[in-house]
């Protein structure tokens, strides 16, 4: 192949494309992608919004894997990311960049295997739900039709992708046509393998450019050895701030009553009757111990809770070992076996992990166990480990090159808060590692295997490939890169932080804090996006603020949230009040967000069972538990609520923080350095003299133009 052009052309050519312009942060980042792909030393780079990151890491991505004759996988945290990429950035990248490349890329999107409708699965369907709560006839009438709707949809779809079906279906009715990886009996065994949605995606997915994923099956992917992905050597992760979280939820065991009899049910038809009585037994003495016991972090296992797990283990594995042999012949008896087997397993190894888990002394445990309880779902034990970074260190770091990327990364100025939490250790500096000669050429994905042995022998993974290299103390090598941001954020926002209101309280927002929103919703004649702490507040705000201000005030739960966001982009004067969601979740440019309010330092709950534990495991090890934990989650989701203001060049706008503690306490300057650099003011009359202006100046075009 002739030499291909060098990243700052093609990335010349890619913003052309898109009609945008140069800008320096984007070649930056660019730059330092070509480079660690290059010197395989893993890269953390934090580009604000504005930059363009993503054409900053598609580009030389694109140009790695053409050169290479590989692929490249993109990760991502949210659905819309990826559908940006697929549907808008790399559509029109391909066909800009074909005649440097010598080709048109290509490109693919892989989900895990429960968003693809499965046939067989289809094929099965209607005969019993699966939950075995379902005993209003409105309710099952309703799944009925849409499951009968599911049957419609799948002759004529050409992808299965749940996503493409619209209107959708409830997550139940969805379940009754489609199984996890360890639910799937293979593709060699089942009836429809040769037209398997799910086959055919992963197909498709080996033989491109760049194969765009999310985070949740990247760590399956890593960690449960299914392999759905195709083997790479370049992973560029975007929105790398929620991959802790993501991993740890793949990575967190769950048991409920209702699990254990879903798995009796699925048994029922391959064991005698008197196993699945027992296990069904087990579930039921499992609630009661449920009943009998405090939702929260369980440090020590009460000895009948203990008892009601161990009994549920054994039955389940009796139960396993009951489990007769696949017979291939039969491709709709080896569906469900798979189907019993992977419910039986779950709830087994759920059990064994909750009681090993309290083997070691409590300083030495490595997973934490709570049991969870609320008004909208049944009682369960939860078992999650304490830290993930030893996983992504073995599983994500040792054998490619990966690129970290977010908007915020930086927390207090440094990375290596979130560094850490991935398992990277300190940051190298010095020379470049030397490049590895040993490079992922592009192969057809291996078919899938009938058991998760078979899987996770057939990965296809170059084991004589060499690692990415490694620090002196074991640790993957990495640098980071700060491209800062187009805007200028001391001249466009002004951060103001209420230091003469009082600390938050515990009962419900403070009567001075209500006054304080209505004063900065006046002064900006409204556009203004609430970001509270919990929907408790968030709800008590709107309640009490409509009879207060005259813009209208939407809340989280009204509607559903993306409709509720598009209201509030469409008419300016409208506001926003809601919770966690909308922290990160929001992109609204122009004049309809002016104002982000912001009630308290979002710290994780005192009673978070995960959060509080990780914390006492850090002191435990001579660390700042407070810090490395509270602190660091509440600056990260400080930095995405408040960069929510601005989100085009043109955007003027006020973050407010009424927590005072964010100017008086002594982590507060750590809080403040994880921010964008706004201009800082304590005097409310500044901000709202601010806001008048900005709600003159928007007024003024409308004015003009009746």
């Amino acid at each position: 192949m002739a030499e291909l052009p060098d990243v700052a052309t093609l990335l010349d050519a890619a913003v052309r494309a898109v009609g945008g312009s140069r800008r320096e942060g984007q070649v930056a980042m660019a730059d330092a992608v070509a480079a660690a792909v290059d010197t395989d030393e893993h890269l953390v780079v934090q580009a604000g919004t504005g930059t363009g990151k993503s054409l900053a890491y598609l580009v030389p991505a694109l140009r790695h894997a053409i050169a290479e004759d590989t692929t490249v996988v993109v990760s991502t945290a949210t659905i819309a990311l990826q559908r940006q990429l697929i549907d808008r950035d790399l559509p029109r990248l391909a066909p800009a960049l074909a005649p440097l490349l010598g080709r048109e890329p290509t490109f693919a999107i892989l989900k895990g295997r429960r968003n693809y409708l499965c046939k067989q699965r289809l094929h099965a369907a209607g005969s019993e739900p699966d939950e075995a709560e379902l005993f209003d006839p409105r309710a099952v009438s309703s799944l009925g039709r849409q499951v009968q709707r599911l049957h419609e949809w799948a002759e004529e779809t050409d992808s299965g992708d749940r996503d493409q079906l619209v209107p959708g279906v409830s997550d139940l009715a969805w379940r009754q046509v489609s199984v996890a990886a360890n639910e799937c009996v293979g593709a060699t065994v089942c009836a429809f393998g040769h037209e398997c949605f799910a086959e055919q995606a992963r197909e498709d997915a080996g033989d491109v450019d760049v194969v765009v994923t999310n985070h949740a099956l990247l760590a399956i992917d890593a960690m449960q050895g299914y392999h759905i992905l195709p083997e790479h050597r370049v992973l560029l992760v975007d929105e790398a701030h929620d991959l802790v979280d993501r991993v740890t939820s793949v990575a967190t065991g769950v048991l409920s009553e209702r699990a254990v009899s879903i798995a009796a049910k699925r048994a029922a038809r391959l064991v005698e009757a008197g196993l699945t009585e027992r296990l069904g037994e087990a579930g039921d003495g499992l609630a009661l111990m449920f009943t009998d016991s405090e939702p929260g972090r369980l440090d020590h296992i009460p000895d009948p809770l203990a008892g009601a797990v161990a009994a549920v283990r054994d039955a389940a594995r009796a139960c396993v070992g009951a489990v007769g042999p696949a017979d291939t012949a039969d491709p709709e008896g080896a569906t469900v076996r798979r189907l019993a087997l992977a419910a039986l397993n779950e709830v087994h190894d759920a059990a064994v992990r909750v009681l090993e888990s309290y083997e070691p002394p409590l300083r030495d445990r490595t997973d934490v166990v709570w049991l969870a309880k609320s008004p909208k779902q049944p009682p369960s034990l939860h078992v999650a480990p304490l830290a993930v970074g030893g996983l992504l260190r073995e599983k994500l770091f040792g054998d490619r090159t990966t690129v970290l990327t977010s908007a915020t990364l930086a927390l207090g100025g440094s990375f290596s808060a979130l560094a850490v939490q991935w398992g990277l250790g300190r940051e190298t500096t010095g020379e470049p590692a030397a490049p590895r000669t040993g490079r992922a050429k592009r192969t057809a994905p291996e078919p899938a295997a009938a058991e998760p042995a078979a899987a996770e022998g057939a990965a296809g993974a170059d084991e004589a490939a060499p690692a990415a290299d490694l620090t002196a103390a074991g640790e993957p090598r990495w640098k980071g890169l700060d491209v800062g941001s187009p805007f200028d954020h001391g001249r466009s926002g002004i951060l103001y932080v209420a230091k003469h209101l009082p600390p938050p309280g515990r009962d419900g927002l403070d009567p001075r804090y209500l006054d304080e929103i209505a004063e900065l919703i006046d002064a900006a004649g409204g556009r203004a996006l609430g970001l509270f702490s919990s929907m408790r507040a968030a709800a008590q705000a709107a309640e009490e603020l409509r009879e207060r201000v005259e813009p209208p005030i939407l809340c989280q739960g009204d509607d559903s949230t993306g409709q509720l966001v598009r209201r509030f982009a469409e008419d300016d004067p409208t506001c926003l009040f809601g919770t966690l969601s909308l922290w990160q979740g929001v992109d609204v440019p122009g004049p309809a967000l002016q104002l982000v309010i912001v009630d308290r330092i979002p710290f994780p709950r005192p009673d978070d069972p995960l959060a509080s534990a990780r914390q006492r495991a850090v002191g435990a090890g001579g660390g700042n538990g407070f810090m490395a934990v509270a602190a660091t989650h509440a600056a990260l989701l400080l930095a995405q609520g408040t960069g929510r203001l601005l989100r085009s060049m043109d955007d003027r706008g006020v973050v407010a923080v009424l927590d005072p503690r964010l100017a008086t306490a002594r982590y507060g300057g750590f809080l403040r350095a994880s921010l964008p650099p706004y201009w800082a003011t304590a005097d409310p009359e500044v901000a709202r003299a601010a806001l008048r202006r900005l709600d003159a100046a928007a007024a003024a075009p409308m004015a003009s133009a009746g």
